[in-house]
């Protein structure tokens, strides 16, 4: 994918992916439901809750009910999917989640919506930036960063088709659509981007940020600096294979994520090189901080998630080599 266009991209929010996804899985599996938290339009449940309106469960603004309830329903045979604010599912409910859903094995489908700094005005109260630590650390739990609106229809249609607990992160801003029906996923795989002639860096990203990532890519290829971007959409489980391989083939990392520094992506990525092939890393994300009120691309540039920024991490990875 060394080619992307830039101009009059699409623009639309990975929420929108999900709730597409969700009538396809649904049309392919009669045990599909979904449970929401009173907030059914707003994260895309609704066009569900009008086609299958007997296989749709209103549980109100309870996220501990809505983890507690969808847990009964993933051992009983059917598939449900739990939709609301991340801030709140996992956030609110995540002892529910851990003891009713991971610790069962319950085949529940957990979707938290509202994800990131682009949550934007809502401010710090509504803008999780540790929901894949808290997700990641649970036994049993798949966790999944779709990077655009058709990967997250993608997402949506395979976590329906796997079996045990999933949790797919979502996002309210529109974003770049920069995939395609044709573009490669598989969960658990991750995919080269972009790559240069002379790749000396690889860039490892997942989440609508991948976008900036690959613009950073184009940039620094015009000061002779050449990269590879991943698409890491799998946080959990890794495609350690893929992650070892490039960190042997080009001696530097740098993880771009719309999240802590901590616990997430880059923390994954570490762990994995750390016990393999130890290598220089920089980490793009946010900086043991909570995130504020704001336009969510000022807030973006403000919190050091830019393109500019993960240029600068690539020169200063590049000097540690």
């Amino acid at each position: 994918m060394n080619e992307f266009n830039q101009n009059n991209i699409e623009q639309k929010p990975t929420r929108d992916g999900f709730g597409e996804g969700l009538l396809i899985a649904a049309e392919e599996n009669p045990d599909v439901v979904v449970l929401s938290a009173d907030v059914a339009k707003s994260t895309r449940c609704d066009k569900f809750a009008e086609k299958f309106p007997e296989r749709f469960f209103q549980i109100g603004i309870a996220e501990q009910n809505l983890a507690g309830v969808a847990a009964g329903f993933g051992v009983s045979g059917k598939i449900p999917f739990i939709s609301a604010y991340a801030i709140f599912s996992p956030g609110r409910n995540w002892e529910q989640i851990r003891t009713t859903i991971a610790y069962n094995d319950s085949n529940v489908k957990i979707a938290g919506h509202h994800s990131g700094l682009l949550t934007g005005y809502d401010g710090a109260t509504h803008q999780i930036l540790e929901d894949i630590a808290l997700m990641r650390v649970l036994p049993n739990m798949k966790v999944i960063a779709p990077c655009d609106a058709i990967e997250a229809k993608k997402a949506t249609i395979a976590a329906a088709k796997i079996w045990g607990p999933i949790y797919i992160r979502l996002a309210r801003e529109k974003t770049p659509v920069f995939t395609s029906e044709d573009t490669p996923f598989i969960p658990g795989k991750a995919e080269i981007f972009w790559q240069s002639k002379k790749p000396q860096v690889a860039i490892i990203g997942c989440g609508p940020i991948l976008y900036n990532a690959l613009l950073a890519a184009k940039e620094l290829e015009k000061e002779k600096i050449g990269t590879i971007v991943l698409n890491n959409h799998t946080i959990k489980p890794m495609d350690e294979k893929k992650i070892i391989e490039v960190a042997k083939k080009y001696k530097a990392i740098v993880a771009v994520e719309e999240h802590s520094i901590f616990g997430g992506l880059g923390s994954a990525i570490a762990e994995i090189l750390a016990k393999n092939c130890p290598t220089p890393m920089e980490f793009v994300g946010t900086k043991d901080a909570f995130g504020e009120s704001g336009e969510p691309k000022a807030l973006m540039e403000k919190y050091g998630l830019g393109v500019k920024d993960i240029m600068a991490a690539v020169k200063k990875v590049l000097r540690r080599t």
